[in-house]
C-alpha cells in the first residue's frame, strides 16, 4: 500500500504526469526517496536521481540539475532553501528555469522569508509551492496543496485526499485557530498496520506510540493549528513543544520569529530547564554573511521575538553558531542540539547526522555561557 499512497499524493497533490520529470533532493533512508521512486514510477514519469549535496561543487548545483534535465517538479526542504538563500540569487538567475511547473516541500515547517524567496526566485512566481507533510507511517502526507487550489504563503490547504485528518485539544475537541495536536480519525490507503515483531495488543508498542490517546483517533505526534481562513499549518513535533511559565509554543514559532530578523539566516529553538519558569527558550542561530555576533546583536534577535510573540516568551539567551546539526537531507535535529547544549553523553541515533562538527560547536557555546 506504501506505493500507492506514494502514487495518488504525487499525482492529486502535485499533478504528476507522464511526461513529467521529477527531483526530489532526499535521502534513499528517509520515506521521501522511496516515495518518489515507487510513486513516480506508478505514474509513467521520469525520475532524476541525484548523489550529494544541494551546494557541492557551489550554490548552482540543484539549479544547473534542473536546467540539464528539464525538471518539471522540483522538491527540496525549508532548510536547504534557507541554506542557498546565503549565496544570494545569482547562482538562480544563472540557470534556465523554463521547465519548471510545480515547486514542492516537505521536512519541517516554512519561514515566510525563505517561502517567498523559493517562489520568486526559483519558480519565477509562476509555479505553485506544494506544501507536503506526514510520514513514513503514513506512506506520504497528511496535509498538503494542490495545484488547482489557493495557496497561502508557508501554508497547507488542508487534509491530503483519503485523509480524515483534524486538530485536537488535549481532550481530543476540535480546535480551530490555536494549536492542537494533528490527528487522522478514519483508516487511510498505506496506513501502517503495526511494527515489526511487536504484539499486536493494547500494551504493543504500536498502539500505545499513535492508538493510545484517544480511542480509535491516530495521533501523529505534530503540532498544528487552521487560521481563520481555514488554511493548515504545522508548528513541529508535539514532543519538542516548549513550554514557559504556563505558555506552550511550538518550536517553528519562535524560529520564524528570529529568522524575521534580517541579521539570521537560520534558526533552532529549544527548551532548557528552568528554576522558576520550568522551562526557558534558548535559540542557536546562523547568521547571514556580513553579520558578525555579539551581544548586542543577540539582544536584538531577542527583541524580536518579543515583538511577534509577546514578552513572556522573551529566550533567555540567544547563540550564534556557524551551522545547525541536520541530517542528509537537511532536517535540523532539535533532540541533537538540546542533548549537546546541555551536556549529555549519549545523543542517541546520529546515523543520519551529516555535519558532527556541528555538534562540538554547540557544546562550545554551552561552556561559554557557563564560563560567564
Amino acid at each position: 500500500m506504501f506505493p500507492l499512497k506514494a502514487a495518488q499524493d504525487l499525482a492529486h497533490c502535485f499533478d504528476l504526469q507522464e511526461r513529467d520529470v521529477i527531483l526530489w533532493s532526499t535521502d534513499i533512508g528517509w520515506m521521501m526517496g522511496p516515495w518518489l521512486i515507487t510513486g513516480g514510477l506508478m505514474l509513467g514519469a521520469t525520475i532524476v536521481l541525484y548523489d550529494g549535496t544541494p551546494d557541492h561543487p557551489d550554490a548552482s548545483r540543484m539549479w544547473q540539475i534542473v536546467a540539464r534535465h528539464r525538471v518539471t517538479h522540483l522538491g527540496i526542504s525549508p532548510t536547504a532553501i534557507r541554506g542557498l538563500m546565503r549565496s544570494g540569487e545569482e547562482p538562480v538567475r544563472g540557470a534556465d528555469r523554463s521547465s519548471l511547473v510545480v515547486l514542492g516541500s516537505t521536512g519541517e515547517p516554512w519561514n515566510p522569508d525563505p517561502w517567498w524567496w523559493y517562489f520568486r526566485n526559483v519558480g519565477e512566481g509562476r509555479c505553485p509551492v506544494i506544501n507536503y507533510s506526514g510520514g513514513t507511517e503514513i506512506s506520504g502526507g497528511i496535509v498538503g496543496c494542490t495545484t488547482w487550489t489557493p495557496i497561502e504563503p508557508a501554508s497547507f490547504t488542508g487534509p491530503c485526499p483519503g485523509i480524515d485528518a483534524d486538530i485536537v485539544d488535549e481532550r481530543g475537541r476540535p480546535v480551530r485557530g490555536r494549536v492542537g495536536e494533528l490527528v487522522i480519525r478514519k483508516p487511510w490507503p498505506g496506513m501502517t498496520r503495526g511494527f515489526w515483531r511487536d504484539p499486536h495488543t493494547t500494551e504493543g508498542r504500536y498502539f500505545q506510540t499513535y492508538w493510545s490517546r484517544f480511542p480509535g483517533t491516530w495521533v501523529h505526534g505534530d503540532w498544528a493549528r487552521i487560521d481563520e481562513r481555514g488554511f493548515w499549518y504545522i508548528e513541529g513535533r508535539s514532543d519538542d513543544t516548549l513550554k514557559v511559565a504556563g505558555k506552550r509554543v511550538g518550536p517553528a514559532e519562535v524560529e520564524s520569529a528570529a529568522v524575521a530578523h534580517p541579521a539570521v539566516s537560520e534558526a533552532a529553538a529549544i527548551g532548557v530547564p528552568h528554576e522558576i519558569k520550568g522551562e526557558a527558550i534558548v535559540v542557536f542561530c546562523v547568521l547571514r554573511p556580513g553579520n558578525e555576533a555579539s551581544d548586542a546583536l543577540a539582544r536584538s534577535v531577542q527583541d524580536r521575538i518579543v515583538e511577534v510573540l509577546g514578552k513572556p516568551l522573551r529566550p533567555e539567551a540567544v547563540r550564534f553558531v556557524r551551522q545547525l546539526p541536520r541530517t542528509r537531507n537537511a532536517k535540523i535535529l532539535r533532540r541533537v542540539i538540546k542533548g549537546a547544549y546541555l551536556g549529555k553523553d549519549d545523543l542517541g541515533d546520529l546515523s543520519s547526522l551529516e555535519n558532527p562538527a556541528a555538534i562540538d560547536e554547540i557544546r562550545a557555546t554551552a561552556m561559554g555561557a557557563a564560563a560567564r
